[in-house]
């Protein structure tokens, strides 16, 4: 598979198929393709997993797309104003992301839930119960809110983060959540009781505006029915 991210911050991904190469996102997730691209669409691993990827903000189906014919051509565009990233996973590698990073992939990678064992982080940490965990062989595509930022975390070593700007990690990192100290820090500091805590070791990245922050700026300016 050849491909090109390509739009700016309005990004779309470009992906070129060898014949008979396959692919494969959520229900909707196309925007454009050759006609030679076969798509065939069902509830990929059955109905448990198919519940566990809708609560990780995927659809219940999944549609698969095949070159047929020859080499194909397919397009993915964003939800949302941000960054389009490739990763290319060798065989059992895993990574953990945010609910709807998943965006596409190579057939041969694996989407699940991941579940959030501590409740803490789970109630507290911007994220929630379920996330989505992919595990390779294979090309995978995430959408990121913003542009991303990343770093590698030695064993031990924690970043503090304010909820809702982690993307994606290593599994080896430890997803927390710690509390604000000090009154007027909570109620004026404007972070909340809360901030996340990724501990190494591992790889993480992480957004710049994650969409609940921009939810937060539109409010103010929707009418309500008084205006």
């Amino acid at each position: 598979m050849k491909y090109s991210v390509q739009g700016g911050q309005l990004p779309v991904v470009i992906c070129e198929l060898e014949p008979n190469e396959e692919m494969y996102t959520e229900s909707g997730g196309m925007s454009w393709m050759s006609a030679n691209m076969a798509m065939s669409t069902n509830m990929d691993g059955g109905l448990k997993k198919g519940i566990g990827r809708a609560f990780s903000g995927e659809s219940l189906f999944m549609t698969t797309y095949r070159a047929e014919g020859g080499p194909g051509m397919i397009a993915y565009a964003s939800s949302f104003p941000g960054s389009i990233i490739a990763m290319d996973l060798a065989p059992g590698q895993t990574l953990i992301c945010q609910k709807s990073a998943f965006l596409a992939a190579s057939r041969s990678v694996v989407l699940e839930a991941h579940i959030q064992k501590k409740m803490g982080a789970g109630f507290f940490g911007g994220e929630g119960f379920i996330m989505q965990r992919v595990t390779g062989p294979g090309t995978v595509f995430f959408e990121i809110d913003g542009s991303v930022i990343e770093y590698d975390l030695t064993p031990g070593q924690m970043m503090k983060i304010d909820t809702g700007h982690m993307a994606i990690m290593d599994p080896s990192v430890n997803f927390d959540i710690t509390t604000v100290k000090g009154f007027k820090n909570v109620f004026f500091g404007g972070e909340g009781l809360f901030l996340t805590t990724l501990t190494g070791p591992g790889h993480i990245w992480l957004q710049t505006m994650p969409i609940s922050n921009v939810a937060k700026m539109i409010v103010p300016f929707i009418p309500d029915k008084s205006s």
